[in-house]
């Protein structure tokens, strides 16, 4: 009988880094730094994707790349796109070990889900380097996996599947019937869906929620359950099976997709 042996995980607005506010402010300096500034929600449209992808998206914006053009009297070009992409390299590595604090829940719920057996593998727009940087900094916060993926180790990053695969080869998982894939982002959900893994969107502290801790706690109570509505719905429209909460709420989500199986 088939069942869930592994849940692969996003990192920053999922595991860590509460809001995913890492990338967002890393962008926003790297282009700032040339007198083209992008806004904090351009950047979180393109969330999830591999780094350099999402550089591009914010350069192929109408306003941005009119913005360019009057900057500097002519089109952006490959070289500003990989110029803007070693910024937010340099700029995003020198803070990484700051935005690695496990979101609330995160590490009692990996501790729940290994007393079942279950192995945790992760998937990242990060490269290898960033993640160099994140892993060390989470495992003294208490947060640890048994597998890591990097957006520059496998063909191509989000949306395409490879990240996943990749863990399960790693990780030895049979079926993508055996996997829950969660995330925080309309990528992430892609990817799941595209892999045809279980795909479970997380809310809070999410990259889409867009929130910080304290704001979240101090919006009134219906304010913030408008907010959440609105993210659960984008991810149900984009593939999600299930869209929790909390991640407090994944090992009654895994109960159910096991029992589901069990039918089927």
């Amino acid at each position: 009988m088939k069942k869930i042996e592994c849940v692969i995980l996003d990192w920053a607005g999922t595991a860590v880094d509460y809001g995913c506010f890492a990338p967002v402010a890393a962008f926003v300096e790297s282009f700032n730094e040339i007198g083209v500034p992008v806004t904090a929600a351009e950047t979180r449209a393109y969330m999830g994707l591999t780094k350099i992808e999402e550089v591009r998206a914010l350069f192929a914006l109408d306003r941005v790349r009119r913005a360019f053009r009057e900057k500097f009297g002519r089109d952006y070009d490959d070289r500003d796109v990989e110029a803007r992409y070693a910024a937010f390299q340099r700029v995003i590595c020198a803070m990484l070990a700051n935005y690695a604090e496990p979101i609330p829940g995160v590490v009692e719920t990996m501790e729940r889900l290994r007393a079942q057996g279950i192995k945790v593998g992760s998937t990242t727009g990060y490269t290898r380097g960033m993640m160099d940087i994140v892993i060390p900094a989470a495992e003294k916060a208490g947060y640890w996996v048994d597998n890591c993926v990097a957006s520059d180790e496998v063909p191509a990053g989000r949306p395409f599947p490879y990240m996943i695969y990749r863990n399960m080869i790693d990780l030895a998982v049979p079926s993508v019937d055996c996997v829950v894939k969660c995330g925080d982002t309309m990528a992430d959900i892609k990817e799941g869906v595209n892999a045809k893994v279980w795909t479970v969107g997380v809310v809070t502290g999410s990259n889409e929620l867009a929130l910080t801790r304290e704001e979240a706690e101090a919006m009134p109570v219906r304010e913030l359950d408008a907010h959440k509505h609105d993210v659960r719905r984008r991810m149900l429209a984009a593939g999600a099976h299930y869209v929790i909460d909390t991640m407090a709420e994944l090992p009654e989500v895994i109960g159910l997709i096991n029992e589901k199986m069990k039918v089927e």
